[in-house]
């Protein structure tokens, strides 16, 4: 039975500015290792599913741009969204492509583009375990993170103990339900409990559960599937999907399916990941100077301690002096400066700078 992966590879680039831009968003940021983060996503998966058996699904104006980063992937494995629905849509629409390649048994992972995965082989055996058990039962499957610290950024699912009698392989939970992200006091009884990890965003499952899930919860959705499962590659495709997809629930696929299904099984990964969704975040994976500042570029700095600083521009230097605790971001064109603790509400900012008509290009 074949397996496939599918990428979701959308964004808007607000959560990294000014690096990431609306036609550069955060995963074709090349902070992390020398390659952006959807060419480690696809670099990842060598071994356990090939190229050709690969899709990215994304915004279509970042089809040009995502077939750069991914020199190594068929163009047509690359798919352009008319308009972004959220990932219930794009859902849809991978496991009809993959349901055209694979039939009904074949047996599919849902990924992500922008985040960062310390233990490829780890990461690989977690998700060939997953494919295996989705073939074998009738679930739709999650990959859970431990908890390493009482996180509010993250979703979380929680999980039953192990019951004896239960016939879920080795490492394999079933999932109760779906968590939204919780405040403090929250997270912290979550870690304390044991019972609840991390909502990756990635999923498993067969194309004939997934398909089964979305005619009970959204059949709109399944109407679509159905529709495109035979245009593939046709001159109708593209025609069909913008006269259909506009019309969709903008919906993520936790809200649309995961949360309302029954047959949810989790498998915890211990590879170490991490979505890298602020700066913060990113910081947290460069080099630190002896003061703790963790530093991307030419930086020099005096009596300055636990700053984050990302220089992109060659020739430049930033020299920081008396200051701690803040995030400073400098491009060609813009530099953002900020502190830590503000950081996650970088996308306010960006938002009014789009408001202004002479400062758009700054985030376009």
């Amino acid at each position: 039975m074949e397996s496939y992966a599918v990428i979701l590879a959308g964004g808007r680039g607000e959560r990294f500015w000014p690096v990431g831009r609306v036609s550069r968003p955060k995963q074709f940021v090349s902070l992390f290792g020398g390659k952006p983060l959807i060419r480690h996503a696809v670099d990842r998966l060598e071994g356990l599913i090939p190229l050709e058996r690969i899709l990215v699904v994304t915004n279509r104006d970042l089809v040009q741009a995502t077939s750069e980063a991914l020199p190594h992937l068929p163009k047509e494995n690359i798919l352009g969204e008319p308009q972004g629905r959220d990932t219930a849509a794009a859902c849809a629409l991978a496991t009809a492509w993959v349901q055209s390649k694979g039939g009904e048994d074949a047996c599919m992972c849902i990924l992500t583009a922008d985040h960062l995965i310390a233990d490829a082989p780890a990461f690989r055996k977690t998700l060939g375990n997953a494919l295996e058990m989705v073939a074998r039962r009738p679930v739709l499957s999650v990959i859970g993170i431990k908890p390493t610290y009482a996180a509010t950024g993250y979703g979380y699912v929680k999980v039953r103990g192990v019951l004896r009698g239960n016939d879920l392989p080795k490492g394999f939970r079933t999932v109760e339900r779906f968590v939204e992200k919780p405040n403090l006091g929250t997270a912290a009884t979550y870690l304390e409990s044991g019972n609840y990890w991390w909502n990756s965003g990635m999923f498993v499952w067969q194309v004939r559960r997934f398909r089964e899930a979305l005619s009970k919860f959204c059949p709109a959705l399944d109407a679509l599937s159905e529709k495109l499962v035979p245009l593939f590659g046709t001159a109708s495709f593209e025609g069909t999907l913008e006269k259909w997809y506009g019309g969709l629930e903008k919906i993520s696929v936790d809200y649309a399916v995961m949360e309302k299904a029954s047959n949810l099984v989790g498998i915890r990964g211990d590879f170490g990941w991490d979505d890298v969704g602020t700066w913060v975040c990113a910081g947290t994976h460069f080099k630190k100077d002896p003061d703790g500042n963790a530093i991307h570029g030419l930086v020099r700095s005096l009596v300055a301690s636990g700053n984050t600083v990302v220089n992109s521009q060659e020739g430049h230097l930033i020299a920081l002096m008396g200051i701690q605790d803040l995030v400073v971001v400098h491009t060609e064109d813009a530099t953002l400066v900020c502190s830590k603790e503000s950081a996650d509400g970088l996308k306010a900012l960006v938002k009014e700078i789009g408001k202004e008509p002479e400062l758009e290009s700054f985030i376009r």
